[in-house]
């Protein structure tokens, strides 16, 4: 069913990790997710993590779901180009699209309509089908420009969450902050977690 369809892209920005932990809590809630890695987003990955994620679209599926291990045909992982993937279409997308880690560079190209690869085609199609989009922009500071297309965005109703996490729960690691964040993301999608204590149940 369409309703437990998310689409996952990792753009370029720093914070891969926040992509990588947000693709395990969905896979571990059950739920079927469409993936989109940008070329930057791989190199980063390779810098920021110890994983050795493949390049190829088909060999990142065969990687990720058996490092997850996740259930046959709950991941499918899309090229750049692959037009004909479901999330190029409103009649096939997910129900709602996180970009996490959201570069400044697909911020703009999304803001402006750009569809120039998958990744700002299945935003564009959240946009027209009037679908949850959630950005998650990891930069600081931001320009006037990063601003005014948040502006934009916001507008058309995409959720804006800057990759800030909390401290109110007395983090221990960083693996906590991330979670921090994941899980914001995932009360968007309307997704039961135990992540991490929510705001006056653990106060110390």
């Amino acid at each position: 069913m369409i309703s437990n369809r998310i689409s996952l892209a990792i753009t370029g920005a720093s914070g891969a990790q926040y992509g990588l932990r947000l693709l395990e809590c969905l896979l571990d809630a059950g739920h079927e997710v469409y993936l989109m890695v940008s070329q930057p987003a791989q190199v980063v990955i390779a810098t920021e993590t110890d994983f050795d994620l493949p390049g190829r679209s088909d060999e990142q599926q065969l990687f990720l779901t058996e490092y997850f291990n996740a259930a046959d045909n709950q991941l499918h992982v899309f090229g750049r180009d692959q037009w004909m993937s479901p999330v190029a279409s409103g009649s096939n997308t997910a129900r709602a699209m996180v970009i996490c880690p959201c570069s400044s560079a697909t911020l703009s190209a999304i803001a402006n309509g750009a569809s120039r690869d998958l990744i700002e085609r299945a935003a564009d199609v959240m946009l027209k089908e009037r679908r949850p989009l959630i950005l998650l922009h990891r930069e600081m500071p931001v320009s006037t420009i990063h601003l005014e297309n948040m502006l934009k965005l916001s507008q058309l109703g995409v959720t804006i969450m800057p990759a800030s996490p909390g401290f109110y729960h007395h983090p221990q690691s960083i693996g906590e902050l991330i979670d921090f964040v994941v899980a914001r993301i995932l009360d968007h999608l309307k997704i039961e977690h135990t992540l991490v204590p929510r705001w006056s149940e653990e106060q110390h």
